[in-house]
Order: C-alpha cells, then sequence, then structure tokens
C-alpha cells in the first residue's frame, strides 16, 4: 500500500512527522535534565525536594532523580508533616537500596543545617538561645536548635546560683565556646554573654553615678559585716550598720541572695572602685520627734533585744531603744546582773524615765512601775519600833534580816550584845533564823535600816556598879585565855577579867599552865570602870577571907605545870653562904 493510503494526503504526513520530531526532542531533554539532576546528587548532601505523596508508612519527595524518595514517616512530628507539593531540604542517605529506592532523611538534613548554624554562631561570636532541659553531673544540657549542648556549672552564671534546678525550662542568651562535630560535642555558656552585658552596663553606671542617687541592684554576696551589691556590672557594699535603724545580728535578716534592693550612693572614691551603699537612709529616721512620741512618765511597751552587764535595751519601735539600767530594775532586790530579771525576746512594759533625742537615748525604769515600799518606811518603822524578821545573809561585820518584802535592815556585830564581844554573827545566829529586833535608826535615801537585838533589854552596865560593888564575891565561868588574864562571864552575862597575877597564889606564866576556858571561878571584885564597860576580879582576894584548907584546896586543883615551876625557881635570888660571902667582901676590900 502507498504511503498516501497510509497517511492520507502528503500535508498530513508532514505534520505527523512534525510532530513525531517534536515528541522526540521533549523527549531528550527531559532525559538529559534527568540526567543532569542525577550528575548533582551524592550521597551525603542535602538537596532540596518536593512531597508528591503522603501515606501510613512514608514520604515520597521528588528531587529529580529518576525514581522519588523515600522518607519514613517516623521522622515528622505529629502535626508537623508539610502538605503535598511543599518543598523540604532532604539528606540523601543512598542513591539507591537493596529495593532499588533513593533514601532519604528530613532529620538528618535539619542535622547538618543545625550543626552549620552552630558552627556559624561560633565562628562570628554570636549569641544564640537556648532552653535548659535537664540537670547533669558538671552542668546543665540545654537544647540548642534541636540538638543538645552542655552548659557547665560554672558558665552558668557570674555567680554561684543556689538552685540550679529552678532554671530548668527557662530560654536563656547563651554563646557557643567549643565545637567538635565529629564527636558531637557543643559547649555553651551564659557566662560570657552576662558578663558582656555587665561590662556594657558597667561603663553606663560608672558615667552616671552620683551621691544620693537611688539605684536597683542584687544582692550578690552576703559577709558578717554587710553584703555586696550588683548594680548592673559594679559592686558596692551595704555595711550592716546601713541596712536598718533597728539592731541586726547579721545582713541575712535584712537581705538574700539574688534578691532585688533599692539602695542609695553614700559616697564613693575618685575612680568609683569602692562603693558605699544604704538602705535605711530611704526611709524616715526613727528617732525624729522621739520625744513628743515617748515623753517622760509614758508607760510603754517593747521587747528586750539585748542584754548587757549594766542593763538591758528595749526595742520600742523599729530603729528605736531605750535602755533599763540596772540600777532601775527593783526596788528591793540588788540585781547583780540584768539577766537576773529579764531575758531576750521577753515582751515588758516599762516607763520612760528621760528623753535624749540628740544622742538617741531613752532612758527606761521597770522598778517605777511599783510602788517604792522605802517611800513610808520612815513612818512605818520609826526608831524604836520593835520587828521581827529573817536572817537574809551574814557578813564580817553583822547580819541581814528582811524585816518585809524587798526592805533589808543591818544588825552590826556592835548591836547584837551588851555583855559579849561578838566578832562574827554566826556566834549568835545563823542564815533562816528569825529574830526580834529594834530599830536604832532609817536613812530613807541610802536605803538604809539600823538593827539592834541588844536594845531589846536594858544595859546590865547601866547598874553595874550596884549589882556588882567592889568587894562583891562572884561565881564566873572562863570564856576567853589571854596572855595576861582570863576573860569570865558572870550570871547576867556581864564580863569581869582576871590577871593572870590574881588566879592563884603560886608563879604561873600564862593562865593556860593551870586554867582552860570552862573552868569555874570564885572571885571578888576589885574594880570597876563604867565608861569602859570593864569589870576587874581577883581570885586570890577571894581566898583572903577564907581557910587556908580551902586555898590549899584551890591550888590543888590548879597545879601550875612542872615549866611554869622551873621557871618560878630561876626567878628566885639564892642565898649564899657566910664563907663565901666574907671571902668575897675581903677580895673587894683588896
Amino acid at each position: 500500500m502507498s504511503n498516501k493510503l497510509l497517511f492520507g494526503t502528503d500535508s498530513d504526513l508532514n505534520e505527523i512527522l512534525e510532530a513525531q520530531n517534536a515528541l522526540n526532542s521533549l523527549t531528550a531533554q527531559k532525559e538529559a535534565e534527568v540526567y543532569a539532576g542525577m550528575d548533582c546528587l551524592e550521597e551525603g548532601k542535602v538537596v532540596i525536594g518536593k512531597i508528591s505523596q503522603i501515606n501510613e508508612q512514608e514520604v515520597l519527595v521528588d528531587v529529580n532523580f529518576k525514581s522519588e524518595g523515600v522518607i519514613p514517616r517516623s521522622e515528622f512530628k505529629d502535626g508537623e508533616i508539610p502538605s503535598v507539593g511543599s518543598e523540604i531540604e532532604v539528606f540523601i542517605e543512598k542513591l539507591e537500596n537493596d529495593d532499588g529506592r533513593l533514601v532519604l532523611s528530613k532529620q538528618k538534613a535539619d542535622f547538618v543545617r543545625v550543626w552549620e548554624r552552630i558552627h556559624e554562631a561560633f565562628e562570628n561570636n554570636e549569641v544564640v538561645r537556648g532552653t535548659l532541659t535537664k540537670r547533669i553531673k558538671g552542668g546543665v544540657v540545654v537544647d540548642l536548635f534541636g540538638i543538645d549542648a552542655f552548659l557547665p556549672g560554672s558558665q552558668i552564671d557570674l555567680r554561684q546560683i543556689p538552685d540550679i534546678n529552678a532554671l530548668i525550662g527557662q530560654d536563656y542568651d547563651l554563646k557557643v565556646i567549643k565545637v567538635n562535630k565529629a564527636r558531637r560535642n557543643i559547649v555553651v555558656s551564659r557566662r560570657v554573654v552576662l558578663e558582656e552585658e555587665r561590662n556594657r552596663q558597667r561603663g553606663d553606671v560608672l558615667e552616671t553615678l552620683e551621691k544620693n542617687q537611688v539605684r536597683k541592684g542584687i544582692v550578690k554576696n552576703i559577709t558578717d559585716f554587710g553584703a555586696f551589691i550588683d548594680l548592673g556590672g559594679v559592686d558596692g557594699l551595704l555595711h550592716i550598720t546601713d541596712m536598718s535603724y533597728k539592731r541586726i545580728n547579721h545582713p541575712s535578716e535584712m537581705v538574700s541572695l539574688g534578691q532585688e534592693i533599692e539602695v542609695i550612693v553614700l559616697d564613693f572614691n575618685d575612680k568609683k572602685e569602692r562603693i558605699s551603699l544604704g538602705m535605711k537612709q530611704l526611709k524616715p529616721h526613727p528617732w525624729k520627734d522621739v520625744a513628743e512620741r515617748y515623753p517622760e512618765g509614758k508607760i510603754v511597751k517593747g521587747k528586750v533585744v539585748s542584754i548587757t552587764d549594766y542593763g538591758a535595751f528595749i526595742e520600742l519601735d523599729s530603729g528605736v531603744e531605750g535602755l533599763i539600767h540596772v540600777s532601775e530594775m527593783s526596788w528591793t532586790q540588788h540585781v547583780k546582773h540584768p539577766s537576773k530579771i529579764l531575758t531576750v525576746g521577753q515582751e515588758v512594759e516599762a516607763i520612760v524615765l528621760k528623753v535624749e533625742e540628740d544622742a538617741e537615748r531613752i532612758s527606761l525604769g521597770l522598778k517605777q512601775l511599783e510602788t517604792d515600799p522605802w517611800e513610808s518606811i520612815e513612818t512605818e518603822l520609826p526608831p524604836g519600833a520593835r520587828v521581827v524578821g529573817e536572817i537574809r545573809n551574814l557578813a564580817s561585820f553583822g547580819a541581814f534580816v528582811e524585816i518585809k518584802e524587798g526592805v533589808d535592815g543591818l544588825i552590826h556585830v556592835s548591836d547584837m550584845s551588851w555583855t559579849k564581844k561578838i566578832t562574827h554573827p554566826s556566834e549568835l545566829v545563823k542564815k533562816g533564823d528569825r529574830v526580834e529586833c529594834v530599830v536604832l535608826a532609817v536613812d530613807r535615801d541610802k536605803r538604809r535600816i539600823s538593827l539592834s537585838m541588844k536594845h531589846l533589854t536594858e544595859d546590865p552596865w547601866d547598874t553595874v556598879d550596884s549589882v556588882y560593888p567592889v568587894g562583891t564575891e562572884v561565881k564566873g565561868t572562863i570564856v576567853r585565855m589571854l596572855d595576861r588574864g582570863v576573860v569570865v562571864e558572870l550570871a547576867d552575862g556581864i564580863e569581869g577579867f582576871v590577871p593572870v597575877s590574881k588566879l592563884t597564889a603560886e608563879y604561873i606564866k600564862i593562865p593556860a599552865d593551870a586554867f582552860k576556858v570552862g573552868d569555874e571561878l570564885p572571885a571578888i571584885v576589885t574594880e570597876i570602870d563604867q565608861n569602859n564597860r570593864k569589870l576587874y576580879l581577883s581570885v586570890v582576894d577571894y581566898f583572903k577571907s577564907r581557910e587556908s584548907a580551902e586555898l590549899q584546896s584551890w591550888m590543888d586543883a590548879h597545879k601550875p605545870t612542872e615549866t611554869t615551876l622551873a621557871d618560878a625557881a630561876a626567878a628566885t635570888p639564892k642565898k649564899k653562904s657566910s664563907k663565901k660571902k666574907a671571902a668575897e667582901e675581903t677580895a673587894s676590900e683588896e
């Protein structure tokens, strides 16, 4: 069959041939484009592809390869899979797997781009944003563009962080300070960012810093003497004395680490390296108009904040303290230390005694809230009044007697007995004894009361000359031994003195040679010295009117020791013989 029969006319044949040539040319162009695209595809490269299909297991992406690439759907987070026709970056893992398919990865493409971004930030010293995700040994893990980076503990802040766990979940500006792609090691620092910011702020602060300027700052460090405040790259010292007008024991009572506070600039040196700050100066001075708020005589309430040897300080208001001196604590007690009356933290009432506003001193009284028992003591206890009290204390010079609650009187040793010589009050009384005594004198101003036990009875020395006239025979007991004689107590307590020469007819050197305390002596009164309260006695004169047998019996009962007899013999002159005497006289004449 001819061509005409097959294709019709010549013109029809030409049209068909032109169309076929055009189709062949287009096919060749497409194949060239495909092979050209295939030539630029290499494993390990990131290319742009278009999503062509999405199913339950895979996402198909066209990257101008002979076949579409496959990405597991698990590489996409829920709700983050782009729609069909969207362009995405993919990583070529394999050009052809065992099934002859092109294997792609979305996660690895993202990883490559992130590393490029991180390395670029590292090279250019850029600030990046990261999220602190969890705490590990030595620091914190940071999510940086989806990749884990390490933030060392020393690089978290400019100062030590008390609780790192509180930072987890927070976003911060960071700088990449170390990158190792092979080991996938990224180290970041927040401290570097803060230091740069601090240096920038430091210049601004130093340029604008002025005295009496009020600024905000962060408590950077706390010591025993104060707190260091970060004013923004510049540190200032807030001394403990400038924190509060009230008494504080430690700066931690007023501020805490990391706390933002408002302070006032008190002073600084020429280079502004030492800056003194104040906090209490931002409040009105508590001593202003204090005399109007606490007038003399006003009863006030306060808390004991400090106790010293001389008194207790009472906080009346924040920054206002008054002193209760130890002498103002009790009318009746002798307070040795304020801690015997008050304790720190105790709430007390007191009365304002004196206010010195300029000196910032307030004197308070505790005892003034009670009636002074000495106020009417002169009318209650006039001289001559008889009282009964308890011996509260003994001293070498006398005994203190509590007459009424808080009121003591003194019985001096000289007022304990008319007749006995008392060297210590314990010879007659002891602590806790109840005794009756007489008021001799009252000194309200000096708070002294003189008492007497002996004035309960008449003074026997007033009538001694009539009771014991010279020549009266008496009997008494030896109560004290002296070298020159003995003291004898008579029946009514009056004491008499017997000289050693009047004790016996025989020679004795000292009374102890023949007598002892407790011996009973018969004697006769030989002399009375009423002014000096002395009664002289003689045993020898007593026996002058007695039978010789009675005297001998007395002497036998009180014989001197052998030593005393030898002394007496030595003291007696020996008689010389007549022949010896004549010879001495002849020799004298020659």
